[in-house]
């Protein structure tokens, strides 16, 4: 697509690329990479909290809302490999060890390239990973 053609919203998030990529201070295929692992496993870990929230049906902080005798109980690191390289994600765990997380599987120790595309396509569209 050409300079003209885009939107205001493609032009705000080409903008936010060029100021992350410059504070990041890529500058090498391997430092972008390295971002793209950084990128992958935050949305994962964000991802396995909201999974966990669900789950025992109260967000982190909100304890007073607790409506289970099951709770939080720290998290594990877990290696994941994915086409950029391997990825350390911390995985969060319940007291009970009832949690099964729907984002990230027990004992799954790789992610398709089809959800790497798919994650990144959502960074490049704007999303972050508050908005998970």
């Amino acid at each position: 697509m050409s300079r003209k053609n885009r939107t205001p919203e493609e032009n705000a998030r080409r903008a936010k690329i060029r100021e992350l990529l410059q504070e990041a201070n890529i500058s090498s295929m391997a430092d972008i990479q390295s971002l793209f692992r950084e990128t992958i496993a935050e949305f994962m870990e964000n991802g396995l909290e909201a999974d966990l929230d669900e789950e025992l049906g109260y967000s982190k902080y909100d304890f007073r809302n607790k409506k289970t005798d099951n709770s939080r109980n720290g998290h594990s690191s877990k290696k994941l490999k994915t086409s950029f390289g391997d990825v350390e994600v911390s995985t969060p765990r319940d007291r009970k060890g009832e949690f099964e997380p729907q984002l990230l599987k027990k004992n799954q120790t790789s992610i398709s390239q089809d959800i790497e595309e798919k994650i990144l396509s959502m960074y490049a569209k704007g999303m972050t990973t508050s908005d998970t």
